[in-house]
């Protein structure tokens, strides 16, 4: 058996770094194949006649567990129950890089931190200004968030046309951005806390800090108080998914990696597709100009297509010409901006964004109806120019240059040299 002190270094670094990210990279394009699939399926299955109510009725049906206060129907239970796996993953993902990834150091952390925050307030004005003095305001936090799976799987369509930092760089964007999500729900869509449950969930947090501050192995330690925080957080009056995030950032990180393990697939290509599945269980209105006739509508898709290009662009653009971050090696800004089209995918995210913000059936198939159209919009629109970037956009960049004057080099002055002085080692 090799021993560690004889693995090289740079091995180490493949093994610990390059190598679970390539799978990451590798299995959330894969899922966004899957995600386009099962949406495109749903939306089909939820408006044809001989399977519309049958469908639909299927994410209502009741589920009751006798004794305790748990979500009582089927789509309920993915959104509160399997979701919080999701977070959990996802969290586990921005402790890893944050630690040991992309994230570790300071500059290589900040673009995507930049990005990411551009891409969340750009969106939000946008939205604001549609809406800002209207009912539907509290739907500000929709057009924030980056899905990880869809942008990395249209991403993934071009091949070698991106680089491998670029990918990577649109994933810390994405984690970053689900993270600004994750707060944004804890702070602005969580309404009537209940002190009593609250203070037991922060019993329950304390266990696993205590265990993970003694570096126990076990995973028993953490999954037992886990889902009893889970529990009191449901019937607190914050969105129990919280629970995930709050686990992945309590565990230590080695038991984390083993949990990765396990669940990184079942999360890719079981609860994201159920995820899209159900909450794509909607009635299309039989006039499809509903749907985009209202303010919502046109905050959402503005702050996905424009928005989300826009603030990621300017942040890391001004960020790099103000030297506190710099560009991922082998890229150029005309690729960022691709990646900035790419960050308007908000699929999953802004759809569980607009079940906390809307409780109206008809707001919702507004915002999930805009929510799809703005992603296709983006993912086409990314894929598009990352696509012809080679073929359009520098020729149309060379062909710029060349029409501008050649500027002609100064005179440089003319300087006697002193024979006596002693030659300059080349």
């Amino acid at each position: 058996m090799t021993s560690k002190k004889a693995i090289p270094a740079s091995s180490r670094f493949h093994h610990r770094i390059v190598t679970p990210i390539r799978e990451f990279l590798a299995d959330s394009r894969a899922g966004g194949i899957i995600l386009i699939a099962c949406t495109v399926a749903s939306l089909v299955l939820s408006n044809l006649g001989s399977t519309r109510d049958g469908y639909i009725g299927f994410w209502q049906r009741a589920v009751q567990v006798p004794g305790m206060h748990l979500p009582g129907t089927v789509l309920l239970w993915v959104n509160d129950v399997l979701m919080t796996f999701f977070f959990f993953l996802v969290g586990m993902e921005i402790k890893r890089e944050l630690t040991i990834g992309e994230l570790a150091s300071v500059k290589k952390s900040l673009l995507p931190v930049l990005g990411a925050l551009g891409g969340m307030l750009v969106p939000a004005m946008i939205f604001t200004f549609f809406n800002g003095d209207t009912a539907y305001r509290h739907g500000w936090g929709i057009p924030m968030a980056t899905d990880i799976a869809f942008s990395l799987g249209v991403l993934s369509l071009l091949g070698n046309k991106v680089p491998l930092q670029l990918k990577i760089f649109l994933a810390a964007l994405a984690i970053i951005d689900d993270l600004g999500a994750v707060i944004t729900i804890a702070l602005f869509y969580t309404t009537g806390m209940n002190l009593v449950y609250l203070l037991g969930a922060a019993a329950c947090w304390g266990l696993v800090y205590l265990f993970s501050r003694r570096q126990l192995d076990n995973l028993l330690y953490y999954l037992i108080p886990g889902a009893l925080m889970w529990y009191c957080l449901f019937n607190s009056g914050i969105h129990a998914t919280i629970a995930g995030v709050v686990m992945a950032f309590s565990m230590p990180l080695k038991c984390l990696g083993k949990l990765e393990h396990y669940l990184q697939r079942p999360v890719t290509f079981g609860i994201m597709p159920l995820f899209a599945l159900a909450n794509t269980a909607i009635i299309l209105p039989g006039d499809p100009s509903v749907a985009f006739r209202s303010s919502v509508s046109l905050g959402i898709m503005a702050g996905l297509v424009l928005g989300k290009p826009l603030g990621i662009f300017l942040f890391t653009y001004v960020a790099t010409k103000l030297k506190v971050a710099s560009l991922p090696s082998g890229t150029n800004y005309k690729q960022l901006f691709g990646m900035g089209l790419l960050g308007g995918i908000g699929f999953t995210m802004s759809i569980f964004t607009s079940n906390l913000a809307y409780g109206e059936d008809l707001l919702l198939v507004i915002s999930k109806v805009s929510i799809i159209c703005g992603s296709v919009v983006a993912a086409l629109g990314g894929y598009l120019y990352m696509y012809q970037l080679d073929k359009v956009v520098h020729p149309l960049f060379r062909a710029a240059k060349e029409k501008l004057p050649e500027r002609r080099p100064r005179p440089v002055p003319r300087q006697d040299f002193s024979l006596t002085e002693e030659p300059v080692a080349v």
